[in-house]
């Protein structure tokens, strides 16, 4: 007796077999199914999907890219359940195996969809944060992510909702439980609610962003990071500030980042001994100091008061930054010709000083 008659033989033992309904050359079948369609995904998913997602980098479209990255992405476990999936078709299983193997699939579709929306959501996430730094507007790119992450939270619970449902699990009084649960926590965490809305209003309306130098209150400093419930400060001393974004929102803040030039006014005094002659000189003096400096814009000088030790004329000019060491450079450099021009022209500022006045009886 040959290898196939012995085959043949096998074979018409294996009809006789009978489990759940089904005979083994049933099982037979749904096993070749398996196999051969595990190992076509298999090969879709190293050959074809490999050449394919070759071929898309070298085209100028990006949607190509991210799709043959998603698909390349998928593991071989999805391959293996969907093909025993389809083998299973093939027969008659109880009812609860059943309703397993269809719940799994759920939950592997539900997992690579979210999946999905997720890579998207954060191909998005990253395009917005890329273009805003192409155009060096980088503000909130913090913020753009904490959204990215609260969208992505939303719609996983959302499929998490879908498959319970999918399952037979009445989600109508889950929905119901949760909303009252959400009023409980919402009064208990009002204070981090009103920071996450309070973040909504900071990106919305945009009073700031990350990298302006604002003033609150008695602190100043760069904005590091705007986050769902704290706002993050690098003050000038160098450590960092955390304030809650409810309180910024409703605090006075001044933002000098919004400010295209600075307004500067100071005063200087000399002595009540300078001639008038020299003190209508101070003028011009004055004025040469401020227009011969880069980045200076001369408003006025004035005599503007007598002083109680000193005759005092103020000056208004313009720097045109924001720059607070620019400005400080600039102010020195104006400080240094005027004390040089004085010194040329005999002109003392004035000190305070006391005359005492002793009378003879």
């Amino acid at each position: 007796m040959g290898w196939h008659e012995n085959f043949l033989a096998w074979y018409e033992n294996l009809k006789l077999i009978e489990f759940w309904g089904n005979s083994g050359e049933s099982y037979l079948i749904a096993i070749g199914i398996f196999l051969a369609l595990f190992l076509i995904f298999l090969g879709f998913s190293k050959y074809i999907v490999f050449y394919l997602k070759k071929k898309a980098k070298k085209t100028k479209m990006k949607w190509d890219d991210y799709i043959f990255d998603f698909v390349d992405a998928i593991n071989w476990q999805f391959y293996f359940f969907i093909a025993l999936y389809i083998g299973s078709l093939s027969l008659t299983l109880p009812d609860i195996l059943g309703k397993i193997i269809q719940g799994l699939l759920v939950l592997f579709i539900a997992y690579y969809i979210a999946n999905a929306i997720s890579r998207v959501i954060n191909h998005f996430t990253e395009l917005q944060i890329q273009k805003r730094k192409k155009t060096e507007n980088v503000q909130n790119t913090s913020m753009i992510k904490s959204f990215a992450v609260i969208i992505k939270v939303a719609i996983y619970v959302l499929l998490l909702l879908m498959v319970l449902a999918n399952f037979g699990i009445e989600i109508t009084p889950l929905i119901a439980g949760l909303g009252v649960g959400g009023i409980a926590i919402a009064i208990a965490l009002q204070s981090v609610l009103g920071d996450l809305f309070a973040a909504f209003a900071i990106y919305f309306d945009k009073p700031f962003k990350e990298g302006d130098f604002i003033i609150v209150g008695t602190d100043l400093g760069v904005v590091e990071k705007i986050g769902i419930k704290t706002t993050r400060i690098k003050t000038l001393q160098g450590q960092e500030l955390v304030i809650s974004n409810l309180e910024l929102t409703n605090s006075r803040i001044n933002n000098y980042k919004k400010m295209e030039e600075r307004r500067v006014a100071f005063s200087i005094g000399v002595e009540y001994s300078t001639s008038t002659k020299k003190l209508k000189k101070i003028n011009d003096i004055v004025k040469k100091a401020v227009e011969t400096t880069k980045n200076a814009r001369l408003d006025r000088v004035h005599f503007k008061a007598f002083g109680d030790f000193s005759l005092q004329f103020e000056i208004v000019y313009y720097v045109n930054s924001s720059d607070y060491n620019l400005y400080m450079d600039t102010q020195q450099e104006i400080n240094f010709k005027i004390r040089e021009a004085f010194e040329k022209e005999r002109i003392v500022f004035a000190f305070p000083t006391q005359t005492i006045h002793l009378e003879k009886n």
